[in-house]
């Protein structure tokens, strides 16, 4: 007589056990061996929102917290469409081939919707992301404006760490933003492309006050000649503007990433300004800004996360958002509001 009874081919006595969390002592000694494979579980680490993460990720940083000064920080940005990923995919082979170590972040932008990303940059960077003297790593925006992520500086430190000595950020590309890039490197690229310099009032002041070196990305074939004027019209309108290193005058460059031109002009560009920098003492007195000003961004993340631990203030915020919602209460009561909820709790923890 058959059985009623179903016997499962699932091994009932098998167990899904969580993957281990690896010790921050496995990070130091992957990162000082110069494991990429160790150097992305690390930049992963830094993502997590989870406090043991976090925790594991701050010790390790903590370890590699000594200032590099032979390590060059370069920043790339420019508009979407100009080319950044097939440049710095040149530049990139280009330093290896002057026995340099490069590393790039490319930051792509997030939706405000699902947060997702696309993070094809690697994708686009297929020669320079296999190769052993090179790093690419594609990372989410997330809600952070500026054209970087929020642990970008961070992930620059893991970088150095495990041997890399130029660190490449592409930021996402997009709006005045893109300035926040200046205070995480030592040097900026402005990508630009052939035509550019035909709206020249356009342009966005900050982005253009921000920049080091300017690069005409394309320069090749048919766009040659109006890439030549686009120079012209840049070199013209940089005289307008004065650089932050006295005695700098921005290089006004012509690459194609394609023909490998101009990539020398770029190196040597980059160089002379760190130079420049060193010379007129303001390359550690810079990092040492950027230290202070991530310092306070960091913190000021931070308590808000603390503040928004407290029930009693995330009670009184969702309850202030709400009559806002139904239009209810302006958002300058709304504020006195919220702003007494905070004494009041600072004062009850005292």
């Amino acid at each position: 007589m058959e059985s009623n009874h179903h016997v499962s081919g699932i091994n009932p006595h098998f167990k899904v056990s969580g993957r281990r969390q690896k010790s921050a002592d496995y990070y130091i000694k992957g990162l000082k061996s110069h494991n990429r494979f160790v150097l992305s579980e690390g930049i992963t680490l830094l993502e997590s929102n989870l406090s043991e993460k976090r925790k594991i990720a701050e010790e390790v940083l903590e370890s590699f917290s000594h200032q590099n000064e032979s390590v060059i920080r370069i920043g790339i940005t420019g508009s979407p469409g100009v080319g950044k990923s097939t440049f710095i995919e040149s530049f990139g082979l280009y330093l290896i081939s002057e026995q340099h170590r490069p590393a790039v972040l490319a930051i792509d932008p997030s939706s405000l919707i699902n947060k997702g990303s696309i993070l094809g940059d690697k994708t686009r960077m297929e020669h320079l992301s296999v190769h052993p003297d090179a790093y690419v790593r594609p990372s989410p925006s997330g809600s952070v404006l500026g054209g970087i992520a929020s642990y970008t500086k961070e992930a620059i430190q893991l970088c150095e760490a495990a041997g890399f000595d130029m660190i490449i950020v592409e930021t996402v590309g997009v709006g005045q933003s893109e300035t926040e890039v200046d205070h995480i490197t030592d040097v900026n690229l402005l990508l630009l492309q052939p035509g550019a310099g035909d709206d020249i009032q356009g342009i966005k002041r900050g982005i253009v006050e921000n920049a080091d070196i300017f690069v005409i990305n394309k320069a090749d074939g048919p766009q040659l000649e109006l890439a030549k004027l686009t120079k012209t019209a840049y070199k013209n309108a940089i005289q307008l503007f004065h650089h932050d290193v006295s005695g700098w005058i921005c290089p006004v460059i012509l690459t194609s990433a394609l023909e490998k031109k101009g990539l020398d002009e770029v190196f040597q560009s980059i160089i002379g300004f760190i130079k420049s920098l060193k010379e007129k003492e303001l390359f550690t007195l810079k990092r040492k800004q950027q230290e202070l000003r991530w310092f306070e961004k960091q913190s000021l993340r931070r308590m808000k996360e603390i503040a928004f631990e407290n029930p009693h203030i995330k009670a009184a915020y969702e309850h202030l958002s709400g009559q806002l919602d139904t239009n209810n209460l302006s958002a300058i009561a709304a504020i006195h509001h919220f702003e007494e909820t905070l004494r009041q709790q600072m004062q009850t923890r005292k």
